[in-house]
């Protein structure tokens, strides 16, 4: 080796430890800055004719592991979603009640039954009429609570799929100008790692929102792919996704004929492929979860105030005094939002005798109920026939011995009638009553325990990526060591060759 050569060799080591050194230093003094990830210099080595002649070195890049990223964001997603999926069903599991503790929907209904029951001893009995009036009304009033709560979380997911629009439009606006700016300083210095950071953190909030798939480019270009395969408009200057406020009731839904406005894309309606994170699951609440829990909630207190009234008795009804026809379709007819409407009939609250003596008569069906005449007015006070047909038949499986209750619909729910029940209906009040609140409610624990796993995930995840790509401060410190003998090393090797020259010019004079 020549001294040039040795010279020249020497003099690219210690440009190369230079910018080691001011990587390793610029990683100790943003050790704590969030989002930042440990730089890196790479030195390559430079041959000549088969021989090594020094190292160069490229631009300081990210220490990451983009697989352990894609994961992270991915769980990013699930936890958020599974997070707004918990907090909105756990209002309605609180509305519901407890069993444990005898107050829920199931335990009303029972008491409800208790009550005709207690009655029976003594049909004309006051007290007892009057404590079986308020065991109706408690059991309405519950339904209306649930039917109201289901109604609250529903219009709360409505109202977060407009906020998540806007934050996944403002997300989509930064990584744009952001990626932008990326190329541009590659182009310029090759060197845009700080800005890479900045993207990355900007892509994983968007995560949260919208489950992404970041595929990066070398030039620092990147594609943004939704789970669906949907790639995403990058446009600093333009909203990517659009949508509008609504004020939902229980007959509103998405899709043809309905009112809920979609999520649109470039004028393309895009609400049912959205998949993953905080947007897709407001909308599955929205469209799909809680209108399932509404038609249910709904399909009890229709059915009661049905069963009930068939035998000839209308305890329940709407504030007009009407009873809904459980024989026809849910959708579109008028059980639709009947829980939040239903009450004990102000016939009945003000004449509680009724409760033994019926409201009206009934004509009597081969395939329903047999026929019912009222006890008249001055009637017999130990009355006990409505009550034996309450007893026997609403709160049975059978509207008269030997004929089945119709039975309770398990599909075509849902206002647009696209939803069904996970679960086959019991063919008693109590039973179907009880079945409801226990599927609505561990769907709600499901949930919790869902966010409970999901974000022990992403903490995992993220201690993994911070030992892989985060600042540790002693390995740093003892790098710069290494760092700084190597600078002497080479400094000295440059002194010996200087030292060299001088001899030989000195020989040649």
């Amino acid at each position: 080796m020549s001294l040039e050569t040795a010279l020249l060799t020497a003099r690219s080591g210690l440009l190369a430890t230079q910018r080691a050194l001011a990587a390793a230093a610029d990683n100790v003094a943003n050790a704590d800055t969030v989002g930042y990830t440990r730089k890196t210099v790479t030195a390559r080595a430079v041959e000549a004719g088969g021989q090594g002649v020094g190292v160069r070195t490229v631009a300081p890049s990210r220490d990451v592991d983009e697989a352990l990223i894609t994961e992270l964001d991915s769980r990013r997603a699930a936890a958020a979603a599974a997070e707004l999926r918990s907090d909105l069903l756990a209002g309605i599991e609180t509305i519901h009640g407890s069993p444990e503790v005898g107050n829920s929907l199931g335990d009303l209904t029972a008491d409800l039954h208790s009550g005709f029951e207690d009655l029976r001893a003594d049909p004309s009995e006051a007290a007892r009429q009057s404590a079986l009036v308020q065991s109706a009304q408690d059991l309405a009033t519950r339904l209306n609570e649930i039917s109201d709560a289901i109604g609250t979380a529903r219009q709360d997911a409505q109202d977060t799929v407009v906020t998540e629009v806007a934050t996944i439009n403002a997300g989509l606006r930064d990584i744009a100008a952001l990626t932008l700016r990326i190329r541009e300083q590659i182009a310029l210095t090759g060197d845009a790692a700080a800005l890479e950071d900045q993207r990355h953190t900007a892509i994983a909030k968007l995560s949260e929102s919208l489950e992404v798939k970041a595929l990066k480019r070398d030039d620092g270009g990147l594609v943004l792919v939704a789970r669906n395969g949907l790639v995403l408009p990058l446009d600093p200057d333009r909203d990517a996704f659009s949508t509008a406020d609504a004020t939902l009731d229980a007959s509103s839904f998405h899709g043809a004929g309905g009112t809920i406005p979609g999520v649109m894309m470039n004028g393309v309606d895009v609400t049912d492929t959205v998949l993953g994170g905080r947007l897709a699951e407001a909308i599955a609440l929205r469209d799909q979860t809680l209108p399932r829990y509404q038609a249910e909630i709904d399909l009890t207190a229709a059915t009661m105030a049905a069963r009930f009234d068939a035998q000839g008795l209308a305890l329940f009804t709407d504030a007009t005094g009407a009873v809904p026809d459980i024989s026809l379709p849910y959708a579109g007819g008028s059980q639709i939002g009947f829980a939040g409407a239903i009450q004990v009939n102000a016939v009945v609250a003000a004449a509680p005798a009724l409760l033994r003596d019926g409201t009206h008569a009934v004509a009597g069906d081969p395939a329903g109920a047999s026929a019912f005449t009222p006890n008249p007015a001055g009637g017999p006070a130990s009355f006990t026939e409505l009550i034996d047909r309450v007893l026997d038949f609403t709160f049975g499986s059978q509207a008269q011995s030997g004929v089945a209750w119709s039975s309770i619909a398990t599909g075509g729910l849902g206002p647009d009638g696209t939803l069904s029940s996970p679960f086959g209906a019991p063919p008693t009040l109590e039973g179907y009553a009880a079945l409801v609140t226990a599927t609505q409610t561990s769907d709600a624990a499901a949930a919790k325990s869902s966010a409970e796993s999901s974000k022990a995930m992403v903490d995992g995840l993220e201690s993994r990526f911070a030992a892989r790509s985060g600042v540790d401060v002693d390995t740093e410190m003892a790098a710069m060591v290494t760092l700084q003998n190597a600078y002497a090393a080479n400094a000295r090797v440059m002194s010996t060759v200087q030292a060299m020259w001088d001899t030989l010019l000195n020989a040649v004079r």
